[in-house]
């Protein structure tokens, strides 16, 4: 069943999905050669704690931490260690909160120090790729849409787009109908109405689209151990054009002025 959200539920949902921009803002600040991940998780839900808000993934299906960091050929899932972070490493850091009973839900990929060319590329298509994919999540669209459009780019680059992870809905729940894939047909999928939100997230390999998981029972790296690159953004559909509820604004700006 899917739940839609009235227009004063957006504006709750939206507070939890700018908390979670803000958080991860906090975290980019310590993003350097040296620093552990768990550090960066220690951080976070200082952070979210202190704006009145839960950390949506500590707990969750027995998770043990409030981010999701996952280094290089980690696609997603990641557990925060004590392995510090060395020049040339990338990070995803996905961050979930609950605040007024809405989550918040959003990823970002981080180069730590100075990255390759190749490496560099490969998080500015994906990334590209998102804000591509949400153009197309507007009322009357369908969901196949928005992976259609996320695989065809991405493809275009030689990336591979993970099949086995999904993009998802949103709201009192942390996952919600419908799957949101970042692959699939045009015109293919649920038809987009006003009032739903959906989590968009692609995850996009250097190398082959295959993953697997390890004995952790969480994190889940890319097949052949090349990096993989993920960034995440809350969305309410809408006529005409998406309405962005994350952002990554306030990360930018740390990034900028490092």
């Amino acid at each position: 069943m899917i739940d839609y959200k009235t227009e004063e539920e957006v504006e709750i949902q939206r507070e939890s999905s700018l908390l979670v921009g803000k958080t991860l803002a906090e975290v980019a600040k310590l993003i350097q050669p040296g620093v552990t991940t768990l550090e960066l998780d220690k951080v976070a839900e200082e952070f979210i704690r202190d704006h009145h808000a839960i950390p949506g993934f500590k707990g969750y299906n027995g998770f043990p931490n409030s981010l999701c960091t996952s280094v290089n050929e980690q696609v997603v899932h990641g557990i925060p260690n004590n392995k510090p972070l060395k020049n040339g490493d990338i990070v995803s850091v996905d961050c979930g909160v609950l605040k007024n009973g809405f989550y918040g839900d959003s990823a970002y990929t981080f180069a730590v120090g100075e990255v390759s060319a190749e490496i560099q590329q490969l998080l500015d298509v994906t990334k590209q790729s998102l804000l591509l994919g949400m153009e197309q999540a507007i009322v009357g669209n369908r969901i196949g849409d928005i992976g259609y459009t996320i695989q065809k780019y991405c493809e275009s680059f030689g990336y591979g787009v993970v099949r086995e992870l999904v993009g998802h809905g949103l709201g009192r729940s942390l996952h919600e109908s419908p799957e949101v894939p970042n692959y699939g047909r045009k015109r293919s999928g649920l038809k987009l109405k006003e009032g739903l939100v959906l989590a968009i997230e692609p995850m996009i390999n250097l190398g082959v689209k295959e993953v697997k998981q390890l004995n952790d029972g969480w994190t889940i790296v890319t097949a052949d151990g090349k990096p993989s690159a993920h960034f995440e953004h809350d969305v309410a559909i809408r006529k005409g054009k998406v309405l962005v509820l994350s952002t990554f604004e306030h990360i930018e700006e740390v990034i900028k002025n490092k």
